[in-house]
């Protein structure tokens, strides 16, 4: 570019450079903070897509341990399945449970609310923090809740953390999550969901916020079809919650009226005796609409599948699931 060399005409000129490199590492900037709010994983420098998840570790057969990683692969390559549905949900993903290889997927990435499906990672710290027997006080803030409930847990008990864990996940109750929440962080919520967020930035989950330990808030709470596949596999490897999210109804010791409480799962592969269903979770709210995480195992084949935003997550999910069994035989 040429310059006119005036008194003073190379100290403009570095000024200029100046004034455009600057503007290009606004720009630059800018794009980045734009991609970390969309939960773009360009934003931690991972490769688009794949969500990685530390799940511990495991034992080697020589003896010493090994770190797990829980991976959704959303590499380049093309979907086994094709299945094209008339009315879509916004995102959704079908998943090989033991490799992580996505099968098939609609918008994996894109952040929305998931309204009940946060119980989740609600479900995984509580069982890490509480044992099945401790017990866990009933507050007025637990029964001040709002939306789906338990319903009948009594002010001032102390109820077993295994049965709110059941309360959590069957029937989806946000007077559960509060409790459970204040006991595993000394009687603080926002502790609780300070963990919560510190967990999910720990274990790569590059789209994901809490704001309640519910889901029943919109605001501020959201994820994507990967990240919740990634979560989905890690409450599959905790057998404490396996065991819970696999059955379709309950019957529990309780300290209220009859000494027993009778809880049923509003998973709708559950519901419907899908063949081999074993979990997940569901959730709604108006913003999140119907949403479904669920997992099937038939014989060597485990399958997962997450809906974010769909007109039937029922009927959507039993569709990709028997595409995705029928091309595992």
């Amino acid at each position: 570019m040429p310059y006119t060399l005036l008194p003073g005409g190379s100290m403009r000129r570095r000024r200029r450079r100046g004034r455009v490199v600057a503007a290009l590492a606004l720009a630059a900037l800018a794009a980045l903070v734009l991609a970390a709010r969309a939960g773009d994983p360009r934003a931690t420098g991972r490769a688009p897509g794949v969500v990685v998840l530390d799940a511990g570790t495991e034992p080697l057969a020589g003896g010493g341990t090994t770190p797990r990683r829980l991976a959704v692969r959303l590499d380049g390559a093309r979907d086994a399945v094709a299945l094209r549905l008339r009315h879509p949900p916004r995102a959704g993903l079908l998943f090989d449970l033991e490799s992580g290889r996505v099968l098939w997927r609609r918008a994996p990435a894109r952040v929305l609310p998931i309204a009940s499906l946060t119980k989740i990672m609600t479900a995984l710290l509580v069982a890490e923090r509480l044992r099945p027997r401790t017990l866990v006080p009933i507050t007025r803030e637990a029964l001040a809740y709002k939306g789906s409930g338990v319903g009948v847990l009594p002010r001032g008990a102390r109820i077993r953390t295994e049965t709110l864990l059941h309360g959590l996940l069957l029937p989806s109750g946000n007077d559960a999550a509060i409790a459970l929440a204040q006991a595993a962080a000394g009687g603080s919520v926002p502790r609780f969901l300070a963990a919560m967020n510190g967990r999910a930035r720990r274990l790569g989950l590059t789209c994901t916020h809490f704001s309640s330990p519910s889901g029943y808030r919109d605001a501020g709470n959201h994820s994507c079809a990967a990240d919740l596949a990634a979560l989905a596999r890690a409450v599959l490897r905790t057998p404490r919650l396996a065991r819970i999210v696999r059955r379709r109804a309950a019957v529990l010791p309780f300290p209220g009226k009859g000494g027993r409480l009778y809880l049923y799962n509003n998973n709708p592969l559950l519901r419907m005796r899908y063949r081999g269903t074993t979990g997940v979770k569901t959730g709604y709210t108006d913003a999140a609409g119907r949403c479904l995480v669920a997992s099937v195992r038939r014989g060597g084949t485990a399958l997962g599948v997450v809906l974010l935003h769909s007109p039937d997550p029922g009927l959507q999910a039993r569709k990709l699931l028997d595409r995705g069994f029928a091309r595992a035989r």
